[in-house]
């Protein structure tokens, strides 16, 4: 306290100038709307710059969340997309309800690998979230591969880069099919084989699903077409396809769940028994 008044005492002469100028400024500010006016403008510039600052820094903290909130829309959004382009047909004869065959699981990538020989993917998913083993996996690029292994809040993912998967693409154009597998080495690169000679294949001709599987749905992006292969004394001719998915920037992809997947595997294994 002695402090504080000694502080006072031997500056009170300055204390009182500072207290008349403001005096002073406010009675300038109040009696004279020009001034008044530019006070105010000054002001609520500095207020909306201090605002502004703020909320950057509360929407830089909320990404995380606002990321994981945009997925799980848009995985939402892509599994009732899929679900109306399987069911086109279906629906002139039944209700939309009864029609969804497919559903999406968002999930964020914590672990990916590309350079490896057999690469595999780790997903923040599992079994409590409904992840099985089987299931497909894209990203708003195009195939990245399917669940291989699943705990209660992991999954594993067989990536497209891995040479023990292939999985079964059509050309857009001629609509013929083929197995599509990575050979290694350039993690852009994948190759469509079977396909016949005397079919056309054009340059950039996009690759998709062809829906022969209860994995992924017809369609789906898996590449273009960048060059044509004839191997000399083989049967086919062997196409190099560019990925659509670029395995280095994966961050978010989707689950795929077949809701129809168990009874269509039921009636094929009657087929098989037969």
């Amino acid at each position: 306290m002695r402090n504080l008044l000694n502080f006072l005492i031997k500056y009170h002469f300055f204390l009182l100038f500072l207290v008349l100028e403001m005096f002073c400024i406010t009675l300038i500010i109040r009696y004279n709307n020009y001034q008044q006016v530019n006070a105010l403008n000054s002001s609520n510039a500095l207020a909306g710059k201090v605002y502004s600052s703020y909320y950057s820094v509360v929407e830089y903290f909320s990404l995380k969340k606002t990321n994981e909130k945009i997925a799980t829309e848009n995985a939402i959004l892509r599994g009732k997309l899929l679900s109306y382009l399987q069911s086109d047909l279906e629906r002139t004869i039944q209700h939309w309800a009864d029609t969804i065959t497919f559903r999406t699981i968002s999930a964020k990538v914590i672990n990916n690998s590309v350079n490896k020989q057999y690469n595999y993917l780790t997903l923040n998913k599992g079994s409590k979230h409904g992840v099985k083993p089987d299931m497909g996996v894209i990203s708003p690029e195009g195939v990245v591969g399917v669940i291989l292994n699943v705990s209660e809040n992991y999954s594993t993912v067989l990536s497209v880069l891995n040479g023990r998967w292939s999985i079964n693409a059509r050309l857009t154009q001629s609509n013929h099919f083929g197995p599509l597998r990575w050979e290694g080495g350039n993690p852009y690169m994948a190759t469509l084989e079977e396909i016949p000679y005397h079919v056309n294949v054009f340059e950039n001709e996009d690759v998709v699903t062809s829906g022969f599987s209860s994995i992924f749905p017809e369609g789906i992006m898996i590449g273009r077409v960048v060059k044509t292969e004839h191997v000399q004394g083989a049967a086919f001719q062997k196409l190099w396809v560019q990925l659509s998915t670029d395995f280095h920037q994966l961050h978010f992809v989707e689950i795929i769940e077949n809701v129809r997947k168990q009874e269509l595997i039921d009636l094929e294994n009657t087929i098989s028994n037969d």
